[in-house]
């Protein structure tokens, strides 16, 4: 597709990765070939097919916020730490909190605080040919938003695929499923059972060099009426993609 790879990381929980590194956020390509049973959740979703599974939250205090949900009366895991060698450099160090996936239908989210960020946010990974800076929204099929909006302290407010809740970056929409696609202007959404998340929207700096670079790897995006490009699950691992 155009994008640029970190290396292969092997994490102390069993489970290995890929990044595609953004400004300030990221796509992690996950795999769990040796079962834990944090990991468990991520077994059973490959176990179904590709897609998109998690979110990631970023916090400074993976503890702290453990404890204010817990004060909030939500049970989430206790926090985690684990750790992955970095070409030589050093120990990339994390702590997480995975959060009740009933809480939101659909994507299990976690929060995710970086001890490492130097060793993950490396000089250069950034620079992809598709020219994208950023996640910019993430599309989720569900009934209701009220799960959402309970874990993250915020309103959902009406937008035509069905209603928005602002993250404090990118927001996350939960969507009915006609809607969405006529949002996408018909491209292919996942195969997978619902609730799933249905679509993740990437800025792009120029979108015609988007364009060329999809349409150089074999793709056919489709472009929308106010000029993003989608690209549909079935060319995308199990999720939309829209380049905007």
């Amino acid at each position: 597709m155009g994008f640029r790879l970190t290396p292969r990381g092997y994490h102390t929980l069993g489970s290995q990765n890929h990044c595609l590194m953004f400004g300030s956020d990221y796509i992690e390509l996950l795999a769990v070939p040796r079962p834990h049973p944090a990991m468990q959740y991520f077994t059973d979703f490959l176990a179904a097919g590709e897609g998109l599974g998690a979110i990631a939250l970023a916090t400074q205090d993976a503890a702290a916020a453990h404890a204010e949900l817990a004060a909030a009366g939500v049970g989430a895991d206790a926090p985690l730490d684990f750790s992955r060698p970095v070409e030589n450099l050093g120990e990339a160090r994390f702590r997480i909190v995975q959060l009740p996936p009933e809480l939101t239908p659909g994507c299990r989210m976690f929060l995710c605080q970086h001890f490492t960020r130097g060793l993950v946010w490396r000089s250069g990974y950034a620079a992809h040919a598709l020219g994208v800076t950023e996640i910019a929204g993430i599309a989720v099929l569900a009934a209701e938003a009220r799960g959402y909006e309970r874990l993250l302290g915020a309103r959902a407010r009406p937008i035509a695929e069905g209603a928005r809740i602002d993250t404090g970056t990118a927001p996350i929409a939960v969507c009915e499923e006609e809607r969405l696609r006529q949002r996408l202007g018909g491209a292919a959404l996942p195969a997978r059972a619902r609730p799933a998340v249905g679509a993740l929207f990437l800025r792009v700096s120029d979108r015609e060099r988007a364009a060329g670079a999809l349409r150089k790897g074999g793709f056919s995006p489709v472009e929308l009426k106010d000029g993003a490009l989608a690209l549909g699950a079935d060319q995308a691992h199990g999720i939309a993609l829209v380049f905007g």
